[in-house]
Formats: structure tokens, sequence, C-alpha cells
């Protein structure tokens, strides 16, 4: 049991237990001590620790171990055995130090002895210990035996001096904490200080409520603090693991679904009319059948259209999977209710796209206005006039949507085309920018980069998640190779076959840096190269996001009308125009691309019902970058391939500039943590279910660790 009463579920801390006065919570003041007054940390080490993110006590206590080394096999000298590492612990009988002839390295050699025998044990390099190592000194070390200069030695890999007592060890016995280390601040020094947090750590409070502990077995967060700073067996260390990454995990689910609460109740929406002709006669019309998916992901939508609480749902499918037809549903939905619907693209090409799809599948239904940065100041001002009067029912254009002039009659539904890349706090200002006195419009967010589960419901754990998954009947699955440099040429014949059929080919360059200038002036040098070279018989052309758009808007629709063969572009026409004509992918230097990214240029094939190749050039080395293209090459699921991308590059990267917002995790992973998010995804419901403002006095440090969690504008609106 621990001091709180609690069931521990592997055997408790290593430390007696303190009075229960004390062990009820640390004053959260002292968890913001500065480091640098503590006990055996001066101001040279502070700084380190600052330069490397620790400055506060709470810092140092939540810089977790990210790995164990076993050091449990401690043995005496009599046993141990040549090429075998393990710890011993001894006395120093006598200590030497010597410099080798050749490369005047210092060698230091200490004779130890324990009650069956001695050793001799060597350090290279730390001349020091020669004046710090005498004789009587008790000493643990731990190294490897072997032979050395034509006898047996103890090759030291780390030590430390015990004193006389036999005292406790930090760095070369039982399991030892790798701690995420720089080259000035090492795992060996994080461990030494972390002893200094020890008493602030037995003194943490808890933030999950004791009945929900209780019920779940779970360790106290002083114990479960304790044990994985300092375990004294593998299941120790995992099960304290478990236990604080559940509550990081609960404090994020109950973050967001809090936030999700105020945004739904802080304004309204219009309630939409039951379905009529309009959205009936569309359906009935389009010249496909609707998969299941389809039509599962408009059932639920239809639900929260039906209500007066704000819709915030994402929607997301595979390539192709057929997102843009139920998003114009959505749209034509909000005209029959007598609103307007605004769709939001993420570039003016892309806007374009939709425009015309949206015209030509709406067949008259409705007026469609595309407002973009190319109009006219003429153009303009009629297009906002119409926007302002309701003429104009379904408004698709760029961020431009959202400027202070542009005023909707009645706006109902904004859908947002590719926002994944966006984080809770720039959603929210995306929404506040759409809402009048005090009405929201619904809001659909799309997205064509599939999302693990599990990333879901942290980046997007605000909103609710429609998945359409499959893809309409009659796509067939794009063929993809790996072509190495030594091949290239074979690969440019098979490209050469395929536009002699009439079909046509897109050759995306990577990003160089981060510059955008620097990677258009490699597409453009390739456009040329490939001109006068292996496609000198074709009609070459080139797009990059230093052209004017005028420009750029001029080469797509020439590609889109078959009066180019090769397309060269950036990584711009990941979310660009539907060529059903184009079925070759080539993508130049494919390593330095993610794999989502891959993913995305591959579905800007095989988007007819010709089949289509993906030719991935690269001349990948690191394990990474052939892991990535390795598990593109084994399925076109992109849900499987987002599962892999967090398992092959970790949340932290995955989830980039989108996890704006969004705690960062300092020991949950979501590849590994999967269950343990479900869990506290139902856990945060539960508690939420039953104390909708967590003010009853149990939950009230859940709410404080909430609010601290989040920080800034986010923890203000919790508190709203």
């Amino acid at each position: 049991m621990t001091g709180t009463g609690l069931p521990l579920r592997f055997a408790g801390g290593h430390y007696e237990e303190p009075p229960p006065a004390t062990r009820l919570s640390v004053d959260p003041e002292s968890l913001e001590q500065n480091l640098a007054g503590l006990p055996g940390v001066g101001k040279v080490t502070a700084r380190r620790l600052a330069a490397f993110g620790l400055t506060t006590v709470g810092d140092l206590i939540d810089h977790f171990p990210r790995r164990y080394e076993d050091f449990r096999d401690r043995k005496d000298v009599r046993d141990l055995k040549l090429g075998e590492e393990a710890t011993v612990r001894g006395v120093v009988e006598r200590v030497n130090a010597d410099r080798t002839a050749r490369r005047r390295v210092t060698v230091v050699r200490a004779v130890i002895r324990d009650a069956t025998g001695a050793v001799e044990a060597t350090w290279f390099n730390q001349g020091y210990l020669a004046r710090v190592l005498e004789q009587g000194t008790l000493v643990s070390v731990r190294g490897t035996f072997r032979p050395q200069s034509g006898r047996a030695t103890f090759l030291v890999r780390s030590h430390e001096i015990l004193g006389e007592d036999d005292g406790e060890t930090l760095h070369t016995e039982g399991l030892v904490p790798v701690y995420p280390a720089s080259e000035q601040v090492s795992a060996r020094l994080l461990r030494g200080v972390m002893q200094s947090v020890r008493l602030h750590m037995r003194r943490l409070g808890d933030p999950l409520p004791s009945g929900l502990r209780v019920r779940e077995r779970l360790p106290g967060r002083a114990d479960a603090t304790l044990s994985v700073h300092q375990p004294r067996s593998p299941a120790e260390a995992r099960q304290a693991r478990e236990r604080l990454v559940l509550e990081e995990l609960v404090l994020m689910q109950v973050g967001l679904l809090l936030h999700k609460r105020r945004q739904q109740e802080r304004v309204r929406a219009e309630a939409f009319a039951p379905p009529n002709a309009l959205s009936e006669g569309f359906l009935s019309g389009l010249p496909f059948v609707l998969t299941d998916h389809q039509r599962a992901a408009i059932d639920e939508i239809e639900h929260d259209l039906r209500s007066r609480a704000p819709m915030r749902r994402l929607l997301q499918g595979d390539v192709g999977s057929g997102k843009t037809v139920v998003a114009l549903h959505c749209l034509l939905r909000a005209v029959e209710s007598g609103l307007q619907g605004a769709l939001m693209a993420p570039t003016e090409t892309l806007a374009g796209q939709h425009t015309e799809t949206t015209a030509s599948l709406a067949g008259g239904r409705a007026s469609v206005e595309l407002l973009t940065a190319a109009l006219g100041a003429r153009e303009r001002r009629e297009a906002l006039a119409r926007i302002a009067s309701g003429e104009a029912q379904i408004v698709i254009g760029t961020h431009a949507l959202l400027q202070e002039d542009v005023a909707f009659r009645a706006l109902g539904l904004l859908v947002v085309d590719e926002q994944h890349r966006f984080g809770v706090q720039q959603r929210d200002e995306l929404v506040r920018r759409a809402e009048h006195a005090r009405r929201a419009p619904h809001v659909l967010h799309m997205t064509a980069t599939p999302i693990p589960r599990t990333l879901a419901l942290t980046v997007f754990g605000d909103l609710d998640v429609t998945t359409i998954a499959g893809v309409p009947a009659g796509r067939q699955p794009v063929v993809t190779r790996l072509v190495e440099e030594s091949r290239r040429g074979e690969g440019y014949d098979f490209v050469r076959r395929q536009l002699r059929k009439g079909r046509q080919t897109y050759v995306v360059c990577p990003a160089i840096d981060e510059s955008e200038s620097i990677s258009a002036a490699t597409a453009v040098a390739e456009a040329e190269r490939l001109r006068t070279g292996e496609f000198r018989d074709f009609r070459v052309a080139v797009v990059h996001g230093q052209l004017k758009t005028t420009e750029r808007e001029a080469a797509m629709a020439a590609f889109k009308a078959a009066e180019v063969d090769v397309l060269v572009a950036t990584s711009l026409v990941e979310v660009g125009i539907d060529v059903p004509n184009a079925t070759v992918m080539v993508v130049e230097g494919a390593e330095r691309f993610g794999l989502a990214q891959l993913h995305q240029l591959r579905g800007r094939v095989g988007r007819g019902t010709a089949k289509s190749f993906c030719l991935l050039f690269s001349s990948a080395q690191t394990g990474a970058s052939q892991a990535r293209l390795g598990a593109l090459l084994e399925t076109n699921d992109g849900f499987e391939l987002a599962d892999r991308d967090l398992e092959i590059r970790g949340e932290g990267q995955v989830m980039g500039a989108r996890q704006a917002g969004v705690p960062d995790l300092k020991l949950a992973r979501l590849a590994r943590d999967r269950g343990a998010l479900l869990r506290a995804r139902d856990l945060a419901a539960e508690i939420l279910a039953g104390d909708r403002e967590l003010e009853r006095p149990e939950h009230v440090p859940l709410r404080l660790a909430v609010e601290a969690a989040f920080g800034g504008e986010l923890a203000w609106l919790l508190r709203a």
C-alpha cells in the first residue's frame, strides 16, 4: 500500500513513507524553484541545465528516462569471466598512472579487492582518478573483463565512489536510468542532480481522483514518479510508466473535451432543415454510385447539421476516397436550408478545381462563386456584393474568404479543405473569424492525409472524426516501384513508353532545405534538362511556388487539357489538380519526402480507370529512409501507411506544427500507447459526464493540472 492508502501494482518506492500530512501535496511554488537553489547544484551546472531546457524543479522531475541499463549482475571478483560485462564492488588497494609511449594516452590502473579476490581495473584518459582513488576507497565499477597488453584486466566503463557506508549507487548497479542528454548535460550528471529533487517527488500531489485510482488500481503519482526515476525491477519501471502515461493522456483528453464543449456552447448555429429535393436530386443525379462509407459519412454529418450545437467535425479519407462529393452534398444542404455554404481551399489552384467540380456536379442547382486574390478590383466588388446579398449560395476560395471585407448574408456551413496541418488554436481562430453576432457556422474540416486514430484523438481531439474508408469502384491501385540510381535509364524508358500511349506524367523535385526559391530553381533546371534530354520528343512544362499565380494556373490548365505531356513541379502538386489521363508519377529524391507526402503525391495518378504507376527515384542509405520507401512499396492503404509513419518517425515529427494548442507529450508515445490513449478518452468522458465543470473538491486538482498542461490561450478558454 502507498502512503495514500492505494494499492500498488508493483513493489512500492524504496524510501520510508513520510507522514500523511506531507504526502497530500507539494507546494506548487516549490516546483517552480530554480535548480540553482538546490543542494549540490552549482551555478555552472544550473546554467548547463537551463541551456538544455531544464530550469525548475518541475522541469527536472518531468525529464523522464528514455530507457534503462540493466546493471543488476554484480559479480564477485572470482566469478568474473573473460569477455563478460559486469559490475564489481571492492576496496582500492593501490593506484598508479602512466602514459602510453606512442599516443601519450593517460592510463590509470587500480587494484580492487573484494572478499573473493583482486582484479586490476583500468581507465583511459582519466588521469585525475590517480589523485581521487586513495587506498581504502570503496568503489563500484562497471566494465568488461578482457585481455589487455598480455594480461587480464577490468576495462572500466563507469564507476562511482561509495564511501565508508557501502552506500547507494546511481551509475553502476541495479536498473540505471538513461536520460535524454546532450554534450554539456550527460545522463550521469542528470542522475546525480535528480537526487536533489527526491523529496519533491515524494510530496507530489495527485491530479487523478482517488476513486478513479482505486478502481483502476493505480499507484499514487508520487510513488510512480519515484519508481520511474529509480526502479528496482523492470516490472516496477514498466508499471510506473503506465500510470504516468495514463495521467498525461487523461489530462490531455479532459482538456480537449472541455475545449470542444466550450466552443460549442459559446455560440449557436442554425439547425438545417430536413433534406428536400435539392440535395436528394443531387445524389440521385450523380454519374456514379456512392460507396457505403460515403453514405455513412453523410448520415453522421447530417446528425450534426440538424442541431443548433455548432458542428466541429473532421472528415478524413484516403486519396481518392470521395470526400469532395460528401462535402458538396453538405454545402447543398446549407443552400436548401436558406443558408450559404463556403469551401476554403489551401491554394488558388485547388479552389478553382473545387469550383469547377462543384458547378459540374451541382448541375445548376445552386449559384457558385469563386473568390480569390486573382480577381480584379471590379470583379471582387461584384463578387462581394453577391455574397453579402445571398445571391452567391456557395462560395469557394482561399483564406481570402475570411477577410474583414467578406460579409455573408447567412453562412451556415464552412468546409475547410486540407487544414490538417493546423492545431487547436489555429482552428479556433479560423472559426472565430467566421462567426457573426454569436452565430457560428457548422464547420467541416477535410483532410486527405489519413491520420492514425491515436493521432486523431490528440491533434484533433477537439473534433468529431468521420472516416471514409476505401475508394470508389473502378479505381485501380497504383503500381509503385523503387528505381535506384543505377537503373535510372530503365525508368525513363518506361515513362517514354507510357507517353507514347498518349498518357501524361508528373515529375516532382524534392524540397531543398526549406528554401522555396532553391526548390523552384531545382525544378526549372530539371525541366530544362528533361526538355533537352530524356523527354526531348515531348512537351514539358514546369510549375513551382515562385511563379506568378496566373502563370502557375496556366501551366496546370495546359496539363489538364493534355497540351503538356510532362509536368515538372515542386511538391505543391501534392494537393493539385485532377488529371485522369496522368498515369505516371516520378518522384526525384524520394528519400527526402515524408511517407504521408509520398502517398499524397502517388495519389495524383490513378484517378482514372487506366493502370497507373509511381516511380520513386532514390539513393536512400539510412534505415529510416529505407523503411519509409519500403512501406510505400508494400501497401496503397493510406491508413496503414499513417500508422507506419507514426512508428518510424514518432509523433513529434509527424505532428509537427499540427500539435500547436495541444500539450507536449513528455512520456506517452502514440505508436506504443494506443491502448492507454483510448482508455484515457473513456475516462475523461466519464469524469466530465459526472462533473461538467470539474467543480467537485476531488476534481479541483485535475482541473488545475489540465489548465497547467494546456497553458496560454487554451487555459483561459478552459476557465471561461
